[in-house]
């Protein structure tokens, strides 16, 4: 505790410090709490994970672009309580947006209070969540200046595949055979998979700033179940609409879990589908295009396919990335993933029909 007090001496906080505590249970960075004394702001210090966000200068500039055109759009719509609506991040006493130690890279932004998170999906909810994510996107159509991709070709399919064609010839772990079956059929849509980057080169289909990390608890709520602002925004970088699209259905919109032992509990669950689907058109509808809008649906089995391959690479591999809870862990993550791919499929008519209506 007493080197946490020697990196928060470096920040220009306002107040005593009372306390500092763990904060959440975040996969990536450790977070504490910072708690002041009296009516003070109370803060968040936050360790960045250098391992995964290699580029802390451009991570940083990043969010600072970020809060500061959400809180420019937020003050244009005579938005109120502007301060627990955005992330800003409090500087260092010399103006940084973070401080190194020597070792690890440090930041520190305001605890926003009387704020709720949820780790289930109601319908309500997800109509709720579709309304934050669209209209964070629609608040960042018109940045000033473009972000950095702070975790390059994190959506990229193409790249995707040719991590798993890496895999297949190295064979590393033995396992290729076994899964030929999977193999073959990922191969199948291959083609189809990486049709929105061919439509991005050939001009017809645009990048947007995209959050990337699209869950339900990535949103602070305030105490009456009202929105206040969309968090975790490290990931948040150029994509296509389609990724926080795709990637609400693939987790949130999936009735069983990621690596499901019950495939037969694995599956779309339509209800959840067009309540975010209904939200999310409301707020991003304002500046989408014709196709991004119709491609939707190809979102859901895009990020899903994306992640059985990701999940069957790293079988192959020999589980290097993902942790494992045992040996054939990440053979069932690719099972699961595939049948809640399957699923899409078998819904997909459903989805545009639905997508059109709205």
């Amino acid at each position: 505790m007493e080197k946490l007090n020697t990196i928060i001496e470096n920040f220009a906080l306002e107040g005593n410090i009372k306390e500092i505590k763990p904060l959440g249970n975040g996969l990536i960075n450790t977070t504490y709490a910072i708690i002041t004394e009296g009516d003070n702001d109370n803060y968040v210090l936050q360790c960045i994970n250098h391992n995964i966000f290699k580029d802390v200068d451009l991570l940083q500039k990043n969010i600072e672009l970020i809060t500061t055109q959400i809180e420019k759009k937020l003050i244009e719509k005579g938005e109120t309580d502007i301060k627990r609506k955005t992330l800003k991040t409090i500087p260092t006493k010399d103006g940084k947006l973070y401080y190194f130690d020597g070792e690890k890279y440090w930041r520190v932004t305001i605890l926003i209070p009387d704020a709720v998170t949820f780790e289930s999906v109601t319908p309500d909810l997800a109509y709720q969540t579709g309304l934050a994510f669209g209209d964070f996107q629609y608040m960042l159509s018109e940045l000033p200046e473009p972000l950095g991709e702070t975790i390059p070709d994190f959506h990229n399919m193409e790249f995707r595949l040719e991590q798993l064609d890496d895999a297949i010839e190295a064979d590393a772990a033995g396992r290729v055979d076994e899964m030929m079956e999977i193999i073959e059929e990922i191969d199948d849509r291959r083609e189809e998979m990486c049709k929105v980057q061919e439509l991005f080169r050939e001009g017809k289909f645009p990048k947007r700033i995209t959050h990337c990390d699209t869950k339900v608890n990535n949103i602070l709520f305030d105490k009456d179940g009202k929105i206040l602002c969309v968090i975790d925004l490290d990931t948040t970088m150029p994509g296509f609409v389609l990724s926080d699209f795709g990637d609400f259905m693939r987790t949130a919109g999936n009735k069983g879990k990621e690596d499901d032992t019950d495939l037969k509990a694995v599956g779309i669950d339509m209800e959840i589908f067009k309540s975010f689907a209904k939200g999310y058109i409301e707020s991003a509808g304002k500046f989408l295009t014709q196709i991004e809008k119709d491609m939707l649906p190809y979102g859901a089995k895009l990020l899903t396919y994306m992640q059985t391959v990701r999940f069957l690479t790293d079988y192959l591999n020999g589980d290097t990335y993902y942790k494992i809870q045992y040996p054939e862990h990440n053979k069932q993550r690719t099972l699961a993933q595939f049948k809640h791919l399957r699923s899409i499929e078998e819904h997909e008519e459903e989805m545009n029909k639905f997508i059109a209506s709205l």
